[in-house]
């Protein structure tokens, strides 16, 4: 069956934890006027560290290794890129600034081929391309007064695309456990040293406050769907390639726009239904696409 194939399952994965991303983000929406971005983006690490450190026991090997600093360098990405989307959204609207971003799958698989020398097909950049015609469609996006602030989302696409590239790197090697876990432990570190800055120099996005009970169970809800979706995303890459997974990220724009419509009473539009055709179309090419492939190949 399909599903047997690494590739295959790989792209489930990471369809599944794309489709359930975008709760964070209705979770930040509902705590952003009360608790800083900052701080969302620090608690998302800190019940990562938790939540992973029970699984720990199922894994082996030293903790002081060579590639450590390969982790800091992930953790920091990862906090860099939350930290710096968010930053987006303080100056810029959420279509704009997702828009933006969405120059990250493109970017990520070229950043792949020069780094690691993985093949880019004309097929999974089509695929890449047309995936992001379809997230405009949905976003459709006005840019006549983004300014210097478009620099914000920029700047968290390369983040995260190094984030992708070096998940890519160490998961070979390295137990997606374990390495989830020092990711948490990093980017909770970044995070924290961010915050203490803005607490001394008063920047109302990584201010620090107490938050109630209530905020308490929604930023340890937001922890834990952002460490079941990064666990599946660092699953998925040690199965499949980079510029196979890559139009797969689209998928995120779907899973917002059906939480928007059960959470928020959002009904998508004709257009809407249109790029979200768009994008399951190009990522159902490339998953017949590489099936086919890898069958020829076992024939």
């Amino acid at each position: 069956m399909l599903i047997h194939n690494a590739t295959a399952r790989a792209m489930l994965m990471m369809i599944v934890a794309m489709l359930a991303l975008p709760g964070i983000d209705a979770i930040a929406k509902w705590l952003v006027g009360s608790v800083s971005a900052g701080q969302i983006s620090w608690s998302r690490f800190f019940f990562q560290i938790i939540l992973m450190s029970p699984l720990l026991l199922k894994t082996r090997g030293p903790w002081l290794t060579p590639a450590l600093w390969l982790h800091a360098a992930r953790g920091a990405m990862i906090a860099f890129a939350t930290l710096f989307f968010f930053s987006g959204l303080a100056w810029l609207p959420m279509a704009d600034a997702i828009a933006i971003f969405f120059i990250e799958p493109l970017l990520v698989t070229l950043l792949s081929a020069l780094f690691f020398g993985e093949a880019i097909h004309w097929r999974r950049i089509s695929a890449i391309s047309v995936g992001l015609i379809g997230a405009l469609i949905i976003i459709r996006p006005t840019f006549s007064e983004v300014g210097f602030a478009a620099l914000y989302p920029v700047a968290a696409a390369f983040c995260f695309s190094f984030y992708i590239l070096l998940t890519r790197k160490l998961v070979s090697n390295e137990d997606p456990i374990r390495l989830q876990f020092f990711a948490g432990i990093f980017g909770c570190l970044v995070m924290s040293l961010a915050l203490g800055y803005g607490s001394v120099s008063d920047v109302a996005i990584l201010a620090a406050v107490w938050p109630s009970q209530h905020e308490w169970l929604l930023l340890g809800a937001l922890g834990l769907v952002a460490t079941i979706c990064h666990l599946l995303v660092t699953y998925a890459y040690r199965l499949a390639s980079i510029g196979i997974l890559a139009p797969f990220q689209y998928v995120e724009i779907i899973g917002a726009t059906i939480l928007g419509l059960v959470v928020f009473n959002d009904f998508p539009d004709a257009m809407t239904w249109l790029g979200i055709a768009i994008i399951v179309g190009s990522g159902l090419y490339v998953f017949h696409r590489e099936s086919q492939l890898n069958s020829d190949t076992a024939e």
